[in-house]
């Protein structure tokens, strides 16, 4: 049992640091794209992180997370185009200014995520099973379609922000710094569910999908406790959105879309559902996966969902389950 545990310990530790290696081996050969790859599948991380903190943990199967993904990433859009103008974003009842700086960008889209995941979660959770899943996809595409119909920012051909916003002391213009500010987020993202994951509140998530009633019988409110999971779930993927705007230096509505919350989805299940690193190695794999295979051919979605089915046959538990020589087979 002992080399188990170290095995997936060892596993872990690799997971992690395969993204600064591959940064390190780019780095030294001049190889600028791999950076951005890699920058790109830290962000995805953050975000599947963030929701599989409801669905890995909570049992909550959210098709919606793309609306606080996109939420996160149009907060980035609008205050770096109004800080790029010069127009003030509102005047009354008090002046409400644009920035370029990613700290104080990466907190309002916290909070407005946030907000929206208090909303939805408050409708959502009432329901259980298909229900809260047509739920949360039902509020994500009224988002999405409202986006669509916006022609303030942008509507459907998206919102450019110009510059990459700016954080103290770093060129974040450059690939490399921008990497190691999106890396260092993630690992705090990873530590900060970790510690969620087994505290009291996270035993009491654990409790609460696995049986309700027994949590409710002991005077524990399963809806509250779900809430709360699910709003920090939504202020994750939400931070993602902001970071994910400033690599492209782009917003549009494909952020707030099904399928968005779809390849979420595929993250988790690629690297193994309430994984803790789980997500990171799905996000990589899929990044990878769409890069090489998109090269070769436009059906690369089909060899994915091959793999895909492959795992959820053959390796219940995920990547990192396979890895661990923990996963388990369907007969």
């Amino acid at each position: 049992m002992g080399f188990k545990m170290s095995r997936e310990r060892i596993v872990d530790l690799a997971v992690l640091l395969m993204l600064p290696a591959a940064v390190l081996w780019a780095s030294a050969t001049g190889e600028t794209f791999t950076i951005t790859l890699a920058t790109r599948i830290a962000i995805l991380a953050i975000a599947a992180t963030g929701l599989n903190l409801a669905l890995g943990n909570g049992g909550l199967v959210s098709f919606g997370h793309a609306a606080f993904f996109g939420a996160g990433g149009y907060v980035c859009g609008i205050l770096a185009s109004h800080a790029f103008t010069s127009e003030p974003l509102m005047t009354v009842p008090f002046l409400i200014e644009g920035t370029k700086s990613m700290p104080v960008i990466w907190l309002v889209a916290i909070v407005v995520s946030a907000l929206l995941a208090a909303l939805i979660g408050l409708f959502a959770l009432r329901t259980a099973g298909v229900y809260f899943i047509m739920l949360t996809l039902a509020f994500a595409q009224m988002i999405y379609y409202f986006a669509i119909s916006f022609p303030g920012y942008g509507g459907e051909d998206g919102l450019p922000t110009y510059v990459r916003n700016g954080f103290p002391g770093l060129n974040t213009l450059v690939p490399l710094p921008f990497f190691i500010v999106c890396f260092v987020v993630l690992a705090l993202v990873i530590w900060l569910v970790d510690r969620f994951t087994h505290s009291r509140f996270g035993l009491a998530l654990a409790a609460a999908r696995q049986n309700g009633e027994r949590l409710e019988a002991v005077g524990i409110a399963p809806f509250r406790i779900r809430y709360v999971a699910f709003i920090l779930s939504g202020a994750i993927t939400g931070l993602a959105g902001a970071l994910y705007t400033d690599l492209n230096r782009f917003v549009s509505p494909s952020m707030l879309s099904w399928q968005t919350s779809g390849e979420l989805i595929v993250f988790i299940i690629l690297g193994g559902t309430a994984r803790l690193f789980g997500p990171l190695l799905g996000a990589a794999l899929f990044v990878v996966l769409e890069n090489t295979l998109g090269g070769w051919t436009e059906h690369w979605q089909f060899f994915v969902g091959l793999i895909l089915l492959g795992v959820v046959l053959f390796a219940r538990g995920g990547a990192i389950a396979f890895l661990s020589g923990k996963a388990s087979h369907h007969g």
